[in-house]
């Protein structure tokens, strides 16, 4: 009771409460929230600090800045959300704030892409066909999915595309442009509410044993220097009887991608995957294939009640 009290104090008053509704629909850094609400930044500080001490939202850092979101276990917080009414002339011009301000974010690391020359899509650098890839992925996921997890997010696409699915939909990623055109995403196609990504390195995941139902890595273990840590730690937050998706190339003949793309592997067979998995902890399930110049391969695995350790990397070129 203690407890509910406390978050029934935080809550009550005006500015909170905007900033509730607000924290429901996706991660704001203070910054941001001052440009939304046209208040201080000490101000609106104190307010989320207590909203934060209470549980009603939570603050993520990454890198020089912070985000605020609603963690997952604020019930009562989406409880008194969903209580505000909708055409409430404060909050409206709030959202609406919201929304300009997300264009602005999103144009401003669209520019910083294209200034930098980095390229950030990288099923389209390789002439891959994104919309089968997804296609398949999708036919392997289960209608209807609590929590997921894409490590590797990038700018959030997949993530878009499960959250009709899934209660929550979060991503990690280690660089911080391609969360800010996630968190743009978001908002712009209105799944903030269940989408959320943070910076992290996919080694040590910010995240609890066993919380996750389906875990993602789409297009990221070429890049690792040890898949098979990798695949321990995606391994680690799945809960037993989860799902495990592996999309990445299959082992090909095409040395140039290593040096042109930075890839560390080049690519993968099912003999490695299968030995990883299995070392991990999770039993493969049927390969599938999306063919084409490049043919991308799909291992999926089941989660099972072995202990989870990295095995040795087996792989050599």
């Amino acid at each position: 009771m203690d407890r509910v009290l406390s978050q029934l104090r935080a809550a009550a008053e005006p500015t909170r409460l905007r900033l509730l509704a607000l924290c429901a629909r996706g991660a704001f850094r203070v910054s941001d929230l001052c440009d939304i609400l046209g208040q201080s930044q000490p101000r609106l500080s104190r307010h989320l600090r207590l909203l934060v001490e209470a549980g009603l939202l939570e603050r993520v850092p990454e890198g020089a800045n912070a985000y605020f979101g609603l963690p997952p276990d604020a019930d009562l917080a989406r409880m008194i959300v969903a209580r505000l009414p909708e055409d409430d002339p404060q909050l409206a011009a709030d959202r609406r704030q919201a929304v300009r301000l997300a264009a602005d974010r999103a144009r401003e690391a669209s520019e910083t892409f294209r200034r930098l020359g980095a390229d950030w899509d990288e099923v389209r650098a390789l002439g891959l066909s994104a919309a089968a890839i997804e296609r398949a992925l999708l036919d392997l996921l289960p209608p209807r999915i609590g929590a997921f997890l894409d490590i590797g997010t990038g700018t959030g696409r997949l993530l878009e595309l499960v959250a009709p699915r899934a209660e929550r939909a979060f991503g990690i990623d280690a660089s911080r442009e391609m969360l800010a055109l996630a968190r743009a995403r978001f908002a712009e196609h209105g799944v903030a509410d269940r989408c959320a990504v943070r910076q992290a390195d996919m080694y040590r995941l910010p995240l609890p044993d066993q919380a996750f139902d389906v875990v993602a890595l789409q297009m990221v273990l070429h890049y690792a220097e040890d898949p098979a840590a990798a695949l321990a730690e995606a391994a680690r937050v799945l809960r037993p009887d989860g799902l495990l998706v592996v999309v990445d190339l299959e082992a090909h003949g095409h040395p140039e991608l290593l040096e042109r793309h930075a890839h560390r592997w080049p690519g993968f067979d099912d003999a490695a995957l299968a030995g990883w998995l299995g070392a991990v902890g999770c039993a493969p399930l049927p390969p599938r294939v999306v063919e084409g110049a490049l043919p991308v391969r799909l291992w999926p695995a089941r989660r099972t009640l072995g202990r989870v350790s990295a095995p040795a990397a087996v792989l050599t070129f």
